[in-house]
């Protein structure tokens, strides 16, 4: 995986605890800064309907919602 082109989220500050994305043409793939060698990847329509869910409001806990 390390000749993927990792990008930094835009929302990750300075430091190490930043998300890092990658793309294949089937995969997305993310992994933290701090643990660059635990890859986790998915697809783009099981990724989009993660973003979705987020951006709605429907993985917050119950306190917050």
């Amino acid at each position: 995986m390390s000749t993927q082109a990792w990008l930094k989220s835009s929302f990750s500050g300075e430091g190490n605890a930043c998300l890092n994305l990658a793309a294949t043409p089937a995969h997305i793939l993310l992994r933290e800064s701090d643990t660059p060698d635990v890859v986790l990847f998915t697809d783009p329509p099981q990724m989009r309907s993660l973003i979705r869910a987020v951006k709605a409001g429907r993985l917050a806990a119950p306190e917050l919602r």
